[in-house]
C-alpha cells in the first residue's frame, strides 16, 4: 500500500471515530427500499454497512418495503392492482400476496444477506408478538356535491396504533439485528398492509431512537434549484412545504421525519440509497450525503 492510499484510509477512520464514540449503544432505525433493494451490489453494500454498524456498537433496526416485488407477483397471478392516493388497494387476495412477499420472500432475503456478511439478523412481521398493532386506514375525499366527505375503502391497508417495543428490546438485548416486514395486526387478528416509511417512523418514536434513516431514490430534500439541502430544522421543512418546494412524493417522507423528531428522535436523515455505502457516508462522515432534519 502506498503512502497516499494509507493516509486516505487513516483519514476516513479518524473522521469516523468521534461518531462511533458518540453513538455507541444508540438505536438507528433504517427504512430500506426502492432501487437499493433491486441492485445486487447495492444489496451487498447495504448489508455490510448494517453489519459494520452493529459491530462498532450501534443497534440498527431495519424496516423494509417491497412494492415492486408485490406488484410483480400480483401480475404473475393475474390479480389486478389499483392505487388510491399512492396506496395499494388491498383486498383479501392481495393481502395474501403482501404477506407472502413481505413476510416471506423479501424479509428472509434481507435476513440471509445480513447473516451472510457476518451479522446476526432475525426477521419478524408486525404480527409476531403483536409488534405492530394496527387499525384499518380509511381515506376521505371531499366532494363539492356531497354534504359529507366521501369515505373510500382501500381494504386491508392499516395504520399503526401501537408498537410493542418489548419485542424489539428482547432482540437488541440478545444482540440481534431485527428486520421488520410492515404488516400490522388488528384487534380482531386481521392483517394490515402498512406503508414502510410510516412503520419506520413509529418504531423510531417508540424506541426514542437516535436516528431515523430513510433510504430513497433521491439525494434528499432539494431546494427550488434542485440542490440538496443538507441540514434542516423541522421549522425549515414546514416553511419549504408551505412554499411548495417540498411536494408530491417527498411529502410523506418529510412528514414521517417531522413526526419522529417531534416525538424525541434526535435526527432523521433522508438519503440516496442508490449511492454505495450511503449509510456509512451519512452516519460516519462530517459532510454526509443527504438531508438531516432535527427539531428546532
Amino acid at each position: 500500500m502506498d503512502q497516499t492510499r494509507a493516509r486516505e484510509i487513516a483519514s476516513v477512520l479518524t473522521e469516523a471515530l468521534p461518531y462511533i464514540q458518540r453513538f455507541h449503544g444508540s438505536t438507528v432505525v433504517i427504512k430500506y427500499g426502492g432501487n437499493a433493494m433491486a441492485d445486487g451490489e447495492l444489496k451487498n453494500t447495504f448489508a455490510r454497512d448494517v453489519v459494520l454498524m452493529k459491530l462498532v456498537g450501534f443497534n440498527p433496526i431495519v424496516v423494509h418495503g417491497g412494492g415492486p416485488q408485490i406488484g410483480a407477483l400480483l401480475d404473475k397471478l393475474s390479480i389486478p392492482t389499483r392505487f388510491v392516493d399512492g396506496m395499494r388497494v388491498t383486498d383479501a387476495a392481495t393481502m395474501d400476496v403482501v404477506e407472502m412477499v413481505l413476510g416471506g420472500l423479501v424479509n428472509q432475503d434481507i435476513v440471509t444477506m445480513l447473516n451472510h456478511h457476518g451479522g446476526r439478523a432475525i426477521g419478524v412481521t408486525g404480527k409476531d408478538g403483536n409488534l405492530l398493532e394496527a387499525e384499518k386506514l380509511t381515506l376521505t375525499r371531499p366532494g363539492p356535491e356531497l354534504e359529507a366527505p366521501e369515505i373510500i375503502d382501500i381494504g386491508h391497508v392499516g395504520e399503526v396504533t401501537h408498537v410493542n417495543r418489548h419485542v424489539l428490546d428482547t432482540f437488541i438485548e440478545s444482540d440481534f439485528v431485527p428486520v421488520i416486514a410492515p404488516i400490522g395486526v388488528g384487534a380482531d387478528g386481521s392483517s394490515y398492509n402498512i406503508n414502510a416509511d410510516l412503520v419506520a417512523g413509529h418504531v423510531a418514536r417508540a424506541l426514542t431512537a437516535e436516528k431515523l434513516v430513510l433510504l430513497t431514490n433521491t439525494p434528499g430534500v432539494l431546494d427550488a434549484e434542485g440542490n440538496t439541502l443538507t441540514d434542516l430544522t423541522d421549522t425549515d421543512v414546514q416553511q419549504l412545504v408551505r412554499d411548495g418546494v417540498i411536494s408530491e412524493g417527498m411529502l410523506p417522507k418529510v412528514q414521517c421525519a417531522l413526526d419522529a423528531v417531534g416525538a424525541g428522535v434526535a435526527s432523521a436523515q433522508i438519503i440516496d440509497g442508490t449511492v454505495p455505502h450511503a449509510l456509512l457516508l451519512e452516519i460516519f462522515t462530517d459532510s454526509g450525503i443527504g438531508t438531516k432534519i432535527t427539531h428546532a
